[in-house]
């Protein structure tokens, strides 16, 4: 029997396919949101909410029991169980067997089917439609902000379903009922309960939605708290190198003063409400009560009717005080999915082309056909930019900082549209394929490396999820990084490719960073390679040591190679010079040096920490 209750209730916690993917974007209206959120799991839902009306159904039936047996009692003789023995037995099968199986089926649903898998299918589709959202969106909003409001969301809309289904249907069902039983015990009693009702919802009508709009304000405001200490947590060296523990701890104070004073105008109008509700929720029980005596000194009711009347009345006093409060919790967290909507819910800036194939493996022949992006703005980027790159060959850039350098770069990697002209990859314009398959095929460092707070060994296999242990510590060698590696141990005693490397890597050096970086490129293997000043943070020595494997690794690749340390660029096939946005030169190293132009100018600056041209002579 114990192996049968866990087979069913297993089956129970698979009734809803908790991670279904949503079709279309989400919508930006309340129900139309609600109705893309949950799709799919609709039918079990509308089964729980029937499950539990019926439980509702069930205090009615105890009202009733109990009116008649009241009345039995009060007809019956010395041989009251032998004469009412079917009354007795449908009492007893009642209590011990029909209403605990309702109820144990209501709460089945609402612990076991729907809040388990409501929550991950809600969540990961907001968070799925969070991933495509271009790189503008994220740059725009806290990261810690975007993922409370995915978390917020989710938790208060299936707070949303399971409160209406507990309380909502309940109530329904049991208003019904009750009113169908007092009607018929007199329409009078009837009567006066529908009036009730009338006052009742007018009430709720009333205060729910202010609850909403307070609710929401309060979601903001909270959610403006947690951005701004994410914020600071995140760049907390930089608060402990500048000295302004001062200046974050009043701009948590300002962030936590307009959370209490929405806390408090909610605080406000719950307790309104809740002096409100006890009042009306007490008047129920004299009015019906005392009615029922009255028609009994007519002789229009029975005691057990009077009892009926009594225990409806005290249980629909009582249920409705827990039905306003749910339906107040229920409102606020509609607010707060109205407020997370407002952030989740913008469509995508840039997205896929509807008939966009993947790009398969290619040769790498870049083309630019007279590209311009300014980011929306009149200046900046870049402009008129023609530019064509062969399989193989290996370009540098080099141009002042907001020359364009990163902007070319950018727009191969399609994290922005071009504003005008296009980019080719092997004659394919990048935006007729597929962003994921784009992006496969090029292999990039930045000198901003971006670690994941996971373990070495993941951070490296990033480049090639599939990609064995040996040849993750293959490519670790190859970028110089596989000693230090061997070194780390982390808080929880975790070692070497186990360590976990902290939020964007912060436990390592920025060296050591753009080492596993570069490990991590090195394993894509893409045919394409970019590298954005990737080796700036690593020092001379370590900077030659990998040099030799970079040249390996270039080998049959086309390379773009963005550099201010001009003697990493200086055995380039050709060198790019920006300025202003646009091309101003174009050729091997020697031919510009020898142009005596812009390019010779940089050149000729460069000392100090950055190796001048009589040393790479």
């Amino acid at each position: 029997m114990t192996g049968k209750v866990r087979n069913l209730l297993a089956g129970l916690g698979e009734m809803i396919d908790g991670f279904a993917p949503a079709e279309g974007p989400p919508p930006g209206t309340l129900w139309p949101f609600i109705r893309w959120c949950l799709a799919g799991s609709w039918p079990v839902i509308v089964l729980a909410a029937v499950l539990s009306g019926l439980a509702g159904g069930m205090e009615v039936g105890a009202a009733w029991l109990l009116g008649v047996l009241v009345d039995s009692t009060s007809a019956g003789s010395d041989g009251y169980f032998g004469e009412n023995l079917g009354l007795i037995v449908l009492y007893v099968v009642f209590y011990l067997l029909l209403r605990p199986l309702f109820f144990g089926a209501s709460a089945a649903f609402n612990g076991i089917v729907l809040p388990p898998n409501l929550a991950p299918l809600i969540q990961s589709r907001l968070h799925r439609w969070s991933l495509g959202h271009s790189v503008t969106f994220f740059d725009n909003d806290f990261a810690g902000r975007i993922a409370q409001k995915q978390m917020q969301t989710a938790t208060a809309l299936v707070n949303v379903v399971t409160e209406v289904i507990n309380a909502g249907a309940f109530a329904v069902a049991t208003l019904v009922g009750a009113l169908a039983m007092l009607t018929a015990i007199d329409w009078r009693i009837g009567l006066a309960l529908l009036v009730w009702l009338v006052g009742y919802f007018y009430m709720i009508r009333w205060f729910l939605p202010r609850i909403r709009v307070r609710s929401k304000n309060r979601a903001a405001a909270r959610a403006n708290v947690t951005g701004q200490i994410v914020d600071t947590i995140t760049n907390i060296k930089t608060v402990k190198l500048f000295g302004h523990t001062e200046h974050e701890d009043e701009a948590a104070i300002d962030a936590l003063q307009g959370y209490r004073q929405t806390a408090l105008a909610f605080g406000y109008l719950s307790t309104g409400f809740r002096f409100a509700l006890m009042g009306t929720a007490g008047l129920l029980p004299v009015i019906l009560v005392l009615g029922a005596v009255l028609l009994w000194q007519g002789g229009q009711a029975t005691p057990g009717e009077i009892a009926a009347t009594g225990a409806i009345a005290m249980r629909i006093a009582q249920m409705t005080g827990w039905v306003s409060f749910t339906l107040m919790t229920v409102y606020a967290n509609v607010g707060e999915v109205e407020d997370g909507m407002r952030t989740l819910t913008p469509p995508h800036a840039l997205t896929d082309a509807p008939d966009a194939t993947p790009l398969p493996r290619i040769s790498g022949r870049i083309a630019y056909e007279d590209v311009s992006f300014a980011y929306g703005r009149q200046v900046g980027g870049v402009e008129g930019i023609d530019l064509v790159v062969e399989p193989g060959q290996k370009i540098g850039i080099v141009g002042a900082s907001g020359a364009g350098k990163s902007t070319l770069v950018a727009l191969l990697m399609r994290l922005y549209d071009t504003e005008a002209g296009r980019i080719t990859l092997d004659g394919t314009d990048i935006r007729t394929v597929t962003q994921d398959s784009l992006r496969r095929q090029i292999a990039m460092v930045t000198q901003e490396t971006a670690m994941f707070n996971r373990s070495a060994m993941e951070n490296i296999r990033y480049g090639r999820p599939d990609a064995s242990d040996e040849e993750v510590f293959a490519a670790a060698r190859r970028a110089e990084a596989h000693d230090f590696i061997l070194s780390l141990r982390d808080h929880r005693g975790r070692e070497g490719y186990d360590a976990h490397l902290g939020e964007r890597g912060v436990k390592l050096s920025g060296g050591q960073r753009q080492r596993i970086a570069l490990a991590r490129a090195f394993l894509k293997d893409a045919p394409v390679l970019v590298l954005d000043e990737a080796t700036s943070a690593l020092d001379s020595e370590v900077e030659a040591a990998i040099q030799s494997t970079l040249t390996d690794i270039m080998e049959g690749k086309t390379v773009i190679a963005i550099a201010h340390r001009l003697s990493t660029l200086a055995a380039m096939d050709r060198i790019i010079v920006l300025d202003a946005g646009r091309i101003v030169e174009d050729g091997t190293h020697d031919t510009l040096l020898a142009r005596d132009g812009l390019y010779a100018r940089y050149w000729n600056r460069q000392s100090g920490g950055f190796i001048h041209a009589d040393a790479a002579e």
